[in-house]
């Protein structure tokens, strides 16, 4: 008598990303796979809501508004040119100039979509000389997706975390950039409860406190036009992923012009928020040089923090963004509460 046949495993669209960033190893460094994979991701599901949308306008206006830009941005559907949609990159994923099209698909698509100015990587992949072998199946991986099973209107999201946890997992906390867990974030947004005003978070990453921030409201059945974020990003590549995740939710953000160190060169000097959410890289040694920033306004009135330590410099940097009635979270290393000599008198005053 023959075997039954085990049930197929049903792998989670989660998952199937996950294996795909594995077929990048020994290909690129580890702290690139999420670029190159959220990236391509990003390429995948923008393609698929453009289709869907330009269906719908030949249906219900015909085919001469199909390529009318305004069509797809009053419903937040980016417009992809022909070159920059899933399937011509798939008619040619087998073609060893792969890496060139898909820099070209990006650059495109940001060209046309004011909202992901700055987001997109920039001849990222050419840079990376993939090997195009890898890259293809990488492709084919992906196209075997279906996000329109998805019944979740914010699966690229959705997804978009599953993927830094894992990413931040795999690499350490010590390394890449330090995921926060999305209970955590929603916590810290219950305490201060944003519901209209100005957002602020000087480490923003990926954007995750400005996410669950626009959730809350969601939530709460507020208003998300009443609330305006404000970052600043460190690294460039995760700058572009936050303009990225923000751009594909329809979040317009002030995240400065570039890329940029907080301490160093504050893109917001004059800034007074409402609230301020924000989890920076814990027990940061360094941040300045022993002669540098002592007079920085940021700590007026408190001791200057220990170059040795970041955390009290995180502190009063948040302090300093803060209107007369801001409130602010910050998520810091259970250390920051029981440091002694200057820190302890920065605390001290921070209390009175």
């Amino acid at each position: 008598m023959a075997k039954a046949a085990k049930p197929k495993k049903v792998v989670s669209m989660e998952e199937a990303l996950w294996k795909s960033a594995d077929k990048l190893r020994g290909s690129v460094e580890p702290a690139e796979y999420k670029h190159v994979v959220l990236s391509l991701f990003f390429l995948k599901f923008a393609s698929d809501k453009f289709e869907a949308q330009r269906k719908m306008i030949a249906e219900k206006y015909g085919d001469k508004f199909v390529d009318n830009i305004a069509f797809y941005t009053k419903d937040n559907v980016f417009y992809l040119p022909a070159e920059s949609r899933w399937s011509y990159i798939m008619e040619n994923a087998k073609q060893a100039d792969i890496a060139i099209k898909i820099d070209t698909a990006l650059h495109e698509i940001e060209s046309k979509n004011a909202s992901l100015s700055g987001a997109l990587p920039d001849n990222y992949y050419s840079r990376l000389h993939l090997d195009s072998g890898c890259l293809s199946s990488l492709l084919d991986l992906i196209n075997g997706i279906d996000l329109q099973k998805e019944t979740d209107k914010d699966v690229f999201g959705r997804v978009y975390e599953y993927c830094l946890k894992e990413f931040a997992l795999k690499e350490g906390k010590g390394k890449g950039e330090f995921y926060t867990p999305k209970s955590v974030v929603a916590l810290l947004c219950e305490l201060i409860q944003p519901y209209s005003g100005i957002v602020y978070d000087g480490a923003c990453g990926s954007g995750g406190m400005f996410v669950q921030s626009m959730r809350f409201v969601d939530e709460h059945k507020g208003n998300k036009r009443n609330i305006s974020v404000y970052g600043q990003e460190y690294t460039d590549t995760t700058r572009r992923l936050c303009k990225m995740n923000l751009a594909i939710r329809g979040i317009s953000a002030n995240l400065g012009e570039f890329a940029a160190n907080t301490f160093l060169n504050d893109r917001h000097k004059d800034l007074k928020a409402d609230f301020a959410l924000e989890n920076p890289p814990f027990n940061q040694k360094d941040w300045r040089e022993p002669t540098a920033l002592l007079d920085d306004p940021r700590w007026s009135g408190y001791k200057v923090p220990p170059v040795s330590n970041a955390n009290y410099g995180w502190l009063l940097n948040t302090l300093s963004k803060l209107g007369q009635n801001g409130v602010g979270a910050v998520l810091l290393a259970n250390g920051a509460l029981s440091t002694d000599g200057d820190e302890y008198e920065i605390r001290k005053q921070m209390i009175k």
